[in-house]
């Protein structure tokens, strides 16, 4: 578990491509320090294990589906990244419970410039647009924010976050430009209490009546209440 207070920006410092995996080389010497073999650590959102590690790089691989589900599909080496090691029990819990399962990705449309501070508007999608509310957590390539604004439009939904000048200096969101992607996060707990009512909902309706893609319980695999990506363990 991960709090979405990010530790370190890093960089990505080697790629290697195989068939069905990747492995990823960062450099980040805050979060190696006391690192061991099987560690997690939240590489823009997405939760990786360590499988080397070193005084100033950790490796760690990521499967086709992360892949395929968040922005590491394009990374190469060069790449900076917001870093976080797991949470430690007792830790104080400066953002909220980020468990660095990737839900998806989001574009940046607009960023409008304040004085000292920034207003970033993603899209959101649909897939995602109701597990995300007006003052809600969500997580942005890792990072804890509050959602300082929402619409939904017929062309889509997005979500807004005012970031402060220490989140702009301190990870990637700082050189955020429109038609950036990012890796997005939702709350778990909207997460399951989505999942908690599509169950009851479908436990009262016989299985012939069940939506094409759904068994019985509910079940769908693009749904984020059933499962989202990342902790490639």
């Amino acid at each position: 578990m991960f709090t979405g207070i990010i530790e370190e920006l890093g960089e990505v410092t080697r790629v290697e491509p195989a068939a069905d995996v990747m492995r990823v080389t960062v450099r980040g010497p805050k979060v190696v320090q006391g690192v061991r073999h099987g560690d997690s650590i939240a590489v823009s959102g997405v939760c990786l294990t360590v499988v080397e590690a070193d005084a100033e790089t950790f490796t760690a691989d990521v499967m086709a589906q992360t892949l395929a589900m968040s922005t590491l599909d394009t990374v190469e080496a060069g790449r900076r990244v917001n870093l976080e090691r797991a949470a430690l029990v007792g830790d104080r819990l400066g953002g909220h419970i980020v468990q660095g399962h990737i839900d998806g990705t989001a574009e940046v449309l607009q960023v409008v410039p304040g004085d000292a501070w920034r207003v970033v508007r993603f899209s959101l999608p649909a897939n995602l647009a109701a597990l995300v509310v007006d003052k809600g957590s969500i997580a942005v390539d890792g990072v804890s924010l509050t959602v300082s604004g929402l619409g939904d439009e017929p062309e889509g939904s997005w979500f807004e976050v005012s970031l402060i000048p220490e989140t702009l200096a301190a990870t990637t969101l700082g050189s955020l430009e429109p038609g950036a992607r990012v890796n997005l996060e939702t709350d778990v707990l909207a997460r399951h209490v989505q999942r908690m009512l599509r169950l009851d909902a479908h436990r009262a309706l016989p299985s012939s009546l069940a939506e094409p893609g759904e068994s019985g319980w509910g079940f769908r695999a693009d749904d984020p209440a059933s499962s989202s990506i990342g902790g490639d363990r």
